[in-house]
């Protein structure tokens, strides 16, 4: 723990939720139905039928003469939509992000093939989505739009836009995307799972040992502001941009962000638009669970803890490096405290606790299913993959 003694690490803050690539696992292959003793029958009776199972089978004598052609910017269909080179590029440079460091060739074509599964996987949810009416509205995504551009102005907004490689309708079309997959899965699955009673006395039970603390825990949040300068590759350390440029700089805008702190503002927003430390303002500064022979590690920082109460925030303290140089000031908020000691069943957080991790568990199990399940309806083409597989059998 910095404080003592916090690193200042590297992140980005905003918009990269909406761009994740996937591993992309192998889709099971369906094989077309043979003809039987019954064939004259469904012959006569569907006649358009049997015609259609008789091209599908001159295509299996011929592949390559009844494929589809696709232009070169046609990198995959998913039921005959294309999924476009400029869109898989778009996602593939903002999964590199700022890195320095190119890639090899095998490399690039791993997180390619990665894209193109997240893609495809999208285009199949979508659709679905789309037949259950499910799909976000314009208010939807314009609700999105205005939540994210709040702390910028507009010139600030535009910026991390290009930054991100993103144009307003790509954005746009993202949250959308992202939207309406939520609104399917809570439908489809969330809206589903049931944890019991049960089932968490069931996983209590089980893992009775994980509620046992050796000591006592701190869960704490962090405003800290530094005047060390950023590294050259990172383009932003909180949503408002804010970053100290030397210590009388750092100093004052501690001093002020405490002041707000003290007239009732809400310790989460002002540590995701104004706290320099990137790894947690995103979260409000939240720190997660801290043991107290951490804390011990730093004697004044456990003494301004040990004089605070839950929701209370400390005095501004000094932040130092590794080898005990100042390099900045934090303030830190007192979120909970808990005891040593074996945590019941009966323990509302406990209980908490296991019901979030069961749900989320059976909630990615579910959705894994249900996508597999989607995916054998879909008719998928992976022309990207095929061109891999060819050339590397050359």
């Amino acid at each position: 723990m910095a404080g003592s003694d916090f690193p200042a690490m590297n992140g980005e803050i905003i918009l990269n939720k909406l761009a994740s690539a996937t591993v992309a696992l192998p889709r099971r292959q369906r094989l077309q139905p043979s003809l039987n003793s019954n064939s004259l029958y469904l012959a006569l009776k569907f006649p358009q039928k049997m015609a259609f199972i008789g091209v599908a089978a001159l295509c299996l004598v011929g592949v390559a003469g009844c494929r589809r052609t696709h232009g070169p910017e046609v990198m995959a269909t998913v039921n005959g939509k294309p999924i476009m080179r400029s869109e898989v590029e778009q996602l593939y440079q903002s999964n590199l992000g700022d890195s320095q460091q190119q890639p090899s060739k095998e490399q690039g074509d791993i997180v390619r093939l990665n894209v193109i599964r997240q893609l495809i996987d999208e285009e199949i949810l979508m659709e679905r989505a789309a037949k259950l009416n499910l799909t976000a509205t314009d208010e939807d995504v314009e609700n999105q739009i205005n939540e994210l551009k709040a702390p910028y102005t507009q010139e600030e907004f535009n910026k991390r836009l290009t930054d991100k490689h993103l144009t307003l309708d790509d954005l746009k079309r993202q949250i959308r995307r992202s939207k309406t997959e939520d609104k399917l899965l809570n439908k489809e699955i969330n809206s589903k799972i049931n944890i019991t009673d049960a089932d968490i006395a069931a996983y209590y039970n089980a893992h009775k040992a994980e509620f046992n603390l050796i000591e006592p825990m701190y869960h704490l949040a962090q405003i800290m502001v530094t005047s060390i300068p950023l590294p050259p590759q990172q383009q932003s350390i909180n949503l408002q941009n804010s970053k100290a440029t030397n210590d009388a700089d750092a100093k004052k805008k501690i001093e002020t962000l405490h002041n707000r702190l003290e007239s009732g503002e809400d310790f989460g927003l002002l540590a995701q638009n104004f706290s320099e430390r990137p790894d947690t303002s995103s979260n409000g500064g939240d720190m997660g669970f801290v043991p107290e022979s951490q804390l011990h590690a730093s004697p004044d920082v456990y003494n301004a803890i040990g004089k605070i109460k839950p929701g209370q925030i400390t005095e501004i303290m000094p932040v130092f490096d590794n080898q005990h140089k100042q390099v900045g000031y934090q303030i830190l908020k007192l979120i909970d405290k808990q005891a040593a000691g074996q945590r019941e069943l009966n323990d509302p957080r406990v209980q908490q606790t296991i019901r979030g991790q069961l749900r989320d568990a059976r909630s990615q199990l579910l959705r894994n299913a249900y996508l597999e399940m989607l995916r054998d309806e879909a008719r998928v083409e992976n022309f990207f993959a095929e061109e891999i597989f060819k050339n590397g059998a050359q």
